[in-house]
């Protein structure tokens, strides 16, 4: 079975436009993710999956820079541009990924597409969100393509076209969930990028350990945290958008 993780990726953001090629150590945030989502040893192939507005041309421009395989598809219908996305990749099972988590761990997405793999219902819905315990920022759902057809089908409302897995989320009858958790839970922490405070904190956390260890894990940013409290308050503030 193919395993294919879809991005997706543009450039507008009503908090901080621009936000997936803002640049640390010279190198955009967007870089960072698709460097460590390419660790995962379950994940067949990458691909983001931008819109056709012309704005969004220079995420094509690193897509080929990095030979990253890239689609164009509906900027509003979300979901038409996921469900195409995968189609074209010939994707057995998906890994939901955004843009805005450079610190993603690919072992805690190896978790989560392993997790998967030892269900048996072919529109079972795994996450690591479901009920949060890692921080915000190592955020991975898996699902089957039949499953994203099934959705792409039946979800009418603009809402559930705009949100991927929204329309799962609200028929778990249809969509059984599991949720991967950790066992200690560091939901309090915010990695993900959306807000020029949340560029400030990743910039900070990049800059002090990817020099000496670019592939850092989970638990080295959460080491660099613990040495670094006062950094934790630089985003604390910051209200999550509703998804």
């Amino acid at each position: 079975m193919k395993v294919v993780a879809i991005i997706q990726a543009r450039m507008g953001s009503t908090r901080l436009p621009g936000k997936v090629l803002k640049k640390v150590l010279g190198k955009p945030l967007l870089a960072y993710q698709l460097e460590r989502v390419g660790r995962s040893t379950k994940i067949d192939e990458i691909v983001v999956a931008t819109t056709c507005h012309s704005g969004d041309n220079p995420i094509i421009s690193l897509c080929q820079e990095l030979d990253i395989a890239w689609y164009r598809g509906s900027e509003e219908d979300v979901l038409d541009r996921y469900f195409r996305t995968a189609m074209i990749a010939r994707a057995d099972i998906v890994v939901r990924l955004t843009a805005d988590c450079p610190l993603i761990d690919p072992f805690q997405i190896d978790k989560v597409i392993e997790t998967y793999l030892q269900h048996d219902h072919p529109y079972r819905f795994v996450s690591n969100t479901l009920k949060r315990t890692f921080p915000r920022g190592l955020d991975t759902e898996v699902f089957s393509f039949g499953a994203l057809k099934k959705t792409h089908q039946e979800a009418i409302n603009p809402i559930d076209r705009e949100h991927v897995t929204r329309y799962m989320l609200h028929h778990p009858d249809l969509f059984p969930f599991v949720n991967v958790s950790s066992s200690t839970n560091y939901s309090h922490h915010r990695w993900t990028v959306d807000t020029i405070e949340d560029y400030r904190l990743i910039k900070r956390i990049l800059e002090e350990i990817y020099p000496r260890n670019p592939k850092f894990t989970f638990s080295d940013t959460l080491k660099v945290l613990e040495e670094n409290p006062e950094w934790q308050l630089i985003n604390t503030s910051i209200q999550q958008k509703e998804d």
